[in-house]
């Protein structure tokens, strides 16, 4: 694979996800039973910069299958959600009919997103393990703009850089803070537990804070709130500790790195052209 063709890793990535939630929607990770009984997915890190969505257009960006979609509709939001697997969105238009809730689900990259959209957005919102599936933040925050309305809101929750930079043992500093050349991965593991019958291929980029920042207040967003955690909502690394109910961290690290940042921004007004 050349690692600068841009739609080889699109159909690569296209191809794991695709296999990742096969497994997905099996694992415990994910309960499936208990969200369609009512569970919600969402965590109190992005539900504080979110605030009420009742009566909110929202546009989830790099939806999955759409847990986090449909449960900012039980809350009241009309969502569309969008995601590069054809099989996610599938199982997500499935989940949506179990679950009663209407929602739109549109299958597409998100760098095309922009001619699949017939309506800006009150917010648009993506979280925990997104970006990193991106080799260009600037055509990201573009879309991101492009999708809002005037004075909207782009709400962001993510792993933080610093938790990329290890390998998987967190034994070693494996890799670039700043975006380098692409992660290029074979594996049969996911992060949700059960294991693939097959090789899972992926590319993936680490990128900087600065480097999300940037591109935002590039495209005429203003940052409204920045926030560092030092756990995560998710146990999806190795040698974690429940520290506290629903918080978990590396064990042999304790409080000492951050693993997950939030943001919330706010488009001022239309990019000049």
């Amino acid at each position: 694979m050349e690692k600068n063709n841009s739609e080889d890793y699109k159909e690569i990535n296209r191809k794991a996800w695709n296999q990742r939630t096969d497994l997905h929607v099996q694992s415990e990770f994910y309960a499936w039973d208990k969200f369609i009984a009512g569970e919600d997915s969402l965590n109190g890190i992005e539900l504080e910069l979110l605030g009420d969505v009742t009566g909110k257009s929202i546009l989830h960006l790099q939806c999955h299958f759409g847990q986090d979609s449909i449960s900012l509709a039980r809350r009241g939001a009309y969502v569309t959600g969008v995601d590069l697997s054809d099989k996610s969105i599938e199982m997500a238009n499935k989940l949506a009919s179990l679950t009663g809730q209407d929602l739109e689900f549109i299958c597409c990259d998100l760098y095309d997103a922009p001619q699949h959209l017939s309506r800006k957005y009150d917010i648009v919102f993506t979280s925990y393990g997104t970006i990193g599936w991106l080799p260009d933040l600037k055509k990201w925050a573009s879309v991101i703009s492009y999708a809002l309305k005037p004075g909207g809101i782009f709400v962001m929750a993510e792993f933080h850089p610093v938790v990329w930079m290890f390998d998987d043992n967190f034994e070693s500093v494996a890799y670039n803070y700043f975006k380098d050349e692409a992660i290029i991965e074979s594996d049969n593991s996911s992060y949700a537990g059960p294991e693939s019958d097959e090789v899972i291929h992926s590319v993936s980029w680490n990128h900087s804070i600065h480097e999300v920042m940037g591109n935002l207040i590039g495209q005429n967003m203003q940052i409204l709130d920045f926030k560092e955690y030092n756990y995560s909502p998710y146990d999806c690394f190795q040698g974690t500790e429940e520290f506290q109910p629903g918080r978990f961290r590396i064990q042999k690290f304790g409080n000492k790195i951050p693993m997950i940042y939030a943001i919330k921004a706010f488009k001022t007004h239309e990019k000049d052209t």
